[in-house]
């Protein structure tokens, strides 16, 4: 950890994302350590491009890289394979995709599950309780694929108004996690969410059609769209027609 790193006590601002290591160090976009996890702390952090990142025994630290992964939601790549899975998906009666029923599942679900490259998580039990606080503010959603009445997949991410940041997916059964990718997409496209926040640069992100952006492009577009009317968290059938216009469970 970089040995002239802001400590932030409770309570105290952020500093500017100016200040964030570049890309040359360690730590790119590592921005300051300390401070709390609580949900007027972190709907804060989020408002200007910040989240946090840390593994148990570290303090909250707090990141904002430069440039930023992001996912414009009219250029997700719906792959043909991935295509005929949402078609299967949506033409049986079986499979449903849910919105905020099982919050706590899905967080413990993505706790268990590394990131890509990781050999551990970093959803500690502290980031367990943070975003399930911000869950109950009505901050933080969660995206689930269910099979028979199994949730078998899914994502939690947070939102401010119309600005979706992405956090962390689990799968149980095959493209069960991309389903619910698809499902939010399909549902930000519906409520004209143009994007969805990824953090960070991974292969299997951008095979899905995330591209780095500017950090500044970045904060601009959350400073406009958080302040715009939050849409209703639940899903429709009808909004796979965002993604697959004639969908399977609808009349053509």
């Amino acid at each position: 950890m970089p040995s002239d790193l802001p400590w932030l006590e409770a309570g105290q601002n952020f500093p500017p994302l100016a200040q964030a290591w570049g890309p040359v160090s360690q730590a790119p976009g590592l921005l300051a350590a300390g401070g709390q996890l609580d949900t007027a702390t972190l709907r804060n952090a989020y408002a200007q491009g910040i989240f946090p990142w840390f593994s148990e025994g570290q303090p909250v630290l707090w990141w904002s890289p430069d440039p930023r992964m992001v996912l414009d939601v009219s250029a997700f790549r719906l792959h043909r394979s991935l295509k005929k899975t949402l078609q299967a998906f949506g033409a049986s009666p079986h499979c449903e995709i849910k919105i905020d029923t099982s919050f706590d599942q899905v967080i413990q679900a993505c706790a268990s599950s590394p990131r890509e490259g990781q050999a551990g998580t970093w959803i500690v039990p502290a980031m367990v309780r943070a975003y399930q606080a911000l869950h109950r503010a009505g901050l933080a959603h969660s995206v689930e694929t269910w099979v028979n009445g199994e949730l078998v997949g899914g994502l939690y991410c947070v939102a401010l108004g119309k600005s979706v940041f992405g956090e962390s997916m689990f799968t149980r059964v095959p493209d069960a996690s991309k389903i619910a990718l698809a499902a939010l997409v399909s549902f930000c496209r519906h409520h004209g969410i143009a994007r969805i926040d990824c953090q960070q640069n991974t292969r299997h992100l951008a095979s899905l059609g995330a591209r780095e952006m500017a950090r500044s492009d970045f904060v601009n577009g959350i400073e406009r769209d958080q302040h715009k009317t939050a849409p209703s968290w639940h899903f429709e059938p009808l909004y796979w027609r965002e993604l697959i216009p004639a969908a399977p469970s609808e009349p053509t």
